[in-house]
C-alpha cells in the first residue's frame, strides 16, 4: 500500500501531466481510478473509496472488486498497450457498472497508466431485464393471437359450385388484412376482403370486429350495399379516432342464378373477374369505413357469372409492393400475370411479389381466388 507521502507524489504527478484535474475527480459521482501498467491502483476518487474502502490505493485492480484473479479481458491493459479507449460492463457487489478505460500519457506522450470511470447503470439494466421479460410475455401473447387469427380464416375448399383458395401473409406477427367466405342461406354465399389501416394488435383487433359483425349481419340482410351501411353504423358506435378506418369489398354469389352482387367501401384494390376469353375489373365507388361521416350509403352492382369464371380479390400489400427504386408492383402487373399464367395464379403473384420487392415485405397482403367450377 502506498503511504501518504507516495500518495501525494502520485497526485502531484497527475497534476503535473495535466491529464486530470484532481479536485474535479474527487467531486464526481462516478467512481474514478487510475491503474498503472502493473495493474496497481495508484489513485481512486472519494466516491470510489467510500463505496469500496479507503485502502484501495496500492491494491491490485481486480482485488478491489473482490476477485482473486485478473479479469479475462482487462480493458486497462488494452488501453495501456494500444492507446485505445475501451469500454465494458462489469457487475460489482450485485450492481452493474459501465466501465470506460482511457490511456493516460506523460509529458513525453508515453502511456504510463489508464484512468477508469465506473458509471452505475444498475437501474437501466434492471429496467432492460424487466422489459425483456415483458417482451417475452408479449411475444407469447402475440403468438397466441397469431394462431387465433390464422385459425379463423376460411377453409380452402369447395362450397357448392365455387372453390376458394388464398395466400395470406402478415408483414408482422398480426395482420390488418382479413377476408371471409360464408353461407348466407340455401342459395347465397357471401365473400369479402378488407384492409384495416395500420398493423399489429390494433389492426388485428379491428379484423375481429369486422368478421364478427359481418357474420352477424348476414342473417338479417342479403343486399351487399345495405350490409355495408349497417356495418358502418355498428362501426361508428365504437367511437374511435378518425385515423382508425378500414376498407372492404363485399359480394354475394347466388349459386342457383349465378348472379354476383357486390358493393365497395373504399377498397381501392378492385377485384378482377376473368376467364379464358376476357378480363375485367369490378369497378364500383364507395367511401371507406371512417368516422368522418354520420351516415354512409353504398352503391351496388350485379354481374352474371358462368362456369370457368374466376374473381381475384387482393389487398394493397400486392399492388403497393415496391422494388429498390420505389416502383410499385401495380394492378397492371397483376393483370399481366393473369394474362400469361392461367394456372397457379396465386403462387405466380406471390413469387413475383417476392422477386419485385427483393423479399422485403413492407405491408400485409392477402390474395383470394374464387373459382366457379360447375
Amino acid at each position: 500500500m502506498l503511504g501518504k507521502e507516495n500518495l501525494n507524489y502520485v497526485e502531484k504527478k497527475i497534476e503535473e501531466y495535466g491529464m486530470l484535474n484532481y479536485h474535479v475527480l474527487e467531486g464526481m459521482a462516478d467512481w474514478v481510478r487510475v491503474v498503472d501498467k502493473d495493474g496497481t491502483i495508484i489513485y481512486a476518487n472519494k466516491t470510489m473509496k467510500e463505496a469500496l474502502g479507503k485502502d484501495l490505493v496500492g491494491m491490485k485492480c481486480y482485488r478491489a472488486h473482490g476477485k482473486k484473479m485478473p479479469c479475462s479481458f482487462c480493458i486497462t491493459e488494452r488501453s495501456i498497450n494500444t492507446g485505445e479507449i475501451v469500454q465494458k460492463e462489469e457487475k460489482i457487489n450485485g450492481r452493474y457498472f459501465s466501465v470506460k478505460s482511457s490511456p493516460v500519457t506523460n509529458s513525453e506522450g508515453k502511456v504510463f497508466a489508464a484512468v477508469e470511470v465506473f458509471r452505475d447503470v444498475t437501474r437501466e439494466r434492471k429496467l432492460e431485464l424487466e422489459l425483456i421479460e415483458k417482451n417475452k410475455k408479449m411475444s407469447k401473447d402475440l403468438g397466441f393471437a397469431k394462431r387465433i387469427q390464422e385459425k379463423i380464416l376460411p377453409n380452402k375448399e369447395i362450397l357448392d359450385n365455387i372453390s376458394i383458395d388464398y395466400i395470406y401473409r402478415p408483414s408482422e406477427m398480426l395482420s390488418g388484412d382479413m377476408f371471409d367466405v360464408f353461407h348466407i342461406d340455401d342459395e347465397n354465399i357471401g365473400i369479402y376482403i378488407s384492409d384495416v389501416s395500420g398493423h399489429g394488435v390494433a389492426a388485428a383487433m379491428m379484423t375481429m370486429f369486422i368478421r364478427q359483425t359481418m357474420r352477424s349481419i348476414k342473417d338479417d340482410i342479403l343486399s351487399p350495399s345495405v350490409t355495408l351501411s349497417e356495418l358502418y353504423r355498428r362501426f361508428s358506435t365504437l367511437n374511435l379516432e378518425v385515423d382508425k378506418y378500414f376498407t372492404i369489398f363485399y359480394g354475394v354469389f347466388n349459386k342457383i342464378t349465378y348472379e354476383f352482387r357486390y358493393s365497395n367501401a373504399g377498397h381501392n384494390c378492385i377485384p378482377i373477374r376473368y376467364n379464358k376469353n376476357k378480363m375485367e375489373t369490378l369497378e364500383i365507388k364507395g367511401y371507406p369505413m371512417t368516422l368522418l361521416f354520420k351516415e354512409i350509403f353504398y352503391e351496388e352492382k350485379s354481374i352474371k357469372l358462368s362456369k370457368g369464371d374466376k374473381i381475384l380479390f387482393y389487398t394493397d400489400g400486392i399492388t403497393e409492393a415496391k422494388d429498390k427504386s420505389g416502383r410499385e408492383f401495380g394492378i397492371e402487373s397483376v393483370m399481366e400475370i393473369i394474362e400469361n399464367h392461367k394456372e397457379n395464379i396465386l403462387n405466380e403473384i406471390n413469387n413475383n411479389i417476392i422477386t419485385h420487392s427483393w423479399g422485403e415485405q413492407q405491408d400485409d397482403f392477402a390474395i383470394v381466388l374464387m373459382d366457379v367450377i360447375k
